[in-house]
C-alpha cells in the first residue's frame, strides 16, 4: 500500500498531467477549425482540377503524343511512395495508421519484385519508417518550422517529386495522406499521382476545341494536378492532425479525471485506516494505564 504521500503526490500530478491535456485539446480545437476551413475551402477547387484534366486526358489516352504523366513510362516496375505524417505525436493513432497503409503497400510491391522508393513528409512518418524500410527510404521534407501548410510547400514538394520522375528515378508515385471527415474520423488515404489516373466513366470535352492542343495543354496543366493533388492532400493532414489531437487530448483528460477520483478515494481510505490506527493505540494506551 502506498504512503499517503506518495499517494498525494501521484494525485498532484496527475492534476498537473490533467491541466496540460486540457490545455492541449483547447489549442488542437481553435487550430482545428482554420484547418478545417482550409481543406474544404481546397476541395471545390481540387475536384474541379480532376474534372478538367480527366475531360482532357480521356480523349488523348492511349495516344502516343500523350505527355509522360498521363502516359506513364511503360513500367511499374519501381515505386515512390509519399508518406504524409506529423511534425508532433500526441494525436492518437493519426501517423501510425498512415504508416501503416504505407508499410503494407511497400512491403506488398517488395514481395512482387518492384523497386520501392520513400519520400516521408513529417517527422513522425519517418520514425516509424525507418525502424525496418531505412533501405528504402530516398528523401525526406521537414515541415517543423512551418506554422500552416501553404501552396509553397505543396509546390517544393512537388517540384522534387517531378524531378525525379524527369530523371527516371520511379515509374508510379502514390501519396499517403489522411482525409479529414469529423473530429473522430480521419481515413488514412493511399492516391496514385503519377501517372495520373483517368476514370473509365470520364467523358471527353466533345463540345470544345482547343487551341493549343489537348496534349499541348495537359502538358502545362498536369505537372499543377499534381501540385494541387499534393496540396490537397497537406491541408487533409493538417486538419486530421488536429481532430486526432483534440480527441486523443480529450480522451486523455477524461482518463486523468478518473484516475484522480481514485486516487483521492485511495488516499481517502488510507487516512482514515491511519487515523482509525492511532486513535486504537491512544485508547489502548490509556487502558494500560
Amino acid at each position: 500500500m502506498p504512503s499517503l504521500k506518495d499517494l498525494k503526490n501521484r494525485i498532484a500530478s496527475v492534476k498537473s498531467t490533467r491541466k496540460i491535456t486540457k490545455a492541449m485539446q483547447m489549442v488542437a480545437a481553435a487550430k482545428l477549425r482554420r484547418a478545417q476551413d482550409a481543406a474544404e475551402a481546397a476541395r471545390p477547387y481540387a475536384d474541379k482540377m480532376a474534372d478538367v484534366v480527366n475531360g482532357l486526358a480521356a480523349s488523348v489516352a492511349g495516344s502516343e503524343t500523350a505527355p509522360k504523366l498521363l502516359a506513364g513510362t511503360g513500367s511499374d516496375q519501381t515505386h515512390l511512395l509519399v508518406v504524409m505524417t506529423a511534425e508532433r505525436g500526441l494525436c492518437g493513432g493519426f501517423n501510425s495508421s498512415i504508416v501503416k497503409i504505407a508499410r503494407y503497400r511497400a512491403e506488398k510491391l517488395i514481395k512482387e519484385g518492384k523497386t520501392v522508393k520513400i519520400l516521408t513528409v513529417g517527422k513522425k512518418g519517418r520514425e516509424q519508417l525507418k525502424r525496418d524500410l531505412s533501405a528504402h527510404m530516398v528523401d525526406h521534407v521537414d515541415l517543423s518550422d512551418v506554422k500552416r501548410v501553404g501552396f509553397e510547400n505543396a509546390s517544393d514538394i512537388s517540384k522534387k517529386v517531378l524531378e525525379m520522375f524527369d530523371a527516371g528515378e520511379f515509374d508510379v508515385a502514390t501519396i499517403f495522406y489522411s482525409r479529414f471527415e469529423s473530429v473522430i474520423s480521419q481515413v488514412p488515404t493511399p492516391q496514385q499521382i503519377i501517372p495520373a489516373v483517368v476514370p473509365e466513366d470520364a467523358q471527353t470535352d466533345a463540345l470544345y476545341e482547343y487551341e493549343p492542343s489537348e496534349e499541348a495543354i495537359l502538358e502545362d496543366l498536369l505537372p499543377r494536378s499534381v501540385t494541387t493533388q499534393i496540396f490537397t492532400a497537406l491541408l487533409e493532414n493538417a486538419a486530421s492532425e488536429q481532430g486526432a489531437r483534440m480527441s486523443a487530448m480529450d480522451n486523455a483528460t477524461r482518463n486523468a479525471g478518473d484516475m484522480i477520483d481514485k486516487l483521492t478515494t485511495v488516499y481517502n481510505r488510507s487516512r482514515q485506516a491511519a487515523i482509525t490506527k492511532e486513535l486504537i493505540e491512544i485508547i489502548s494506551g490509556a487502558e494500560a494505564l
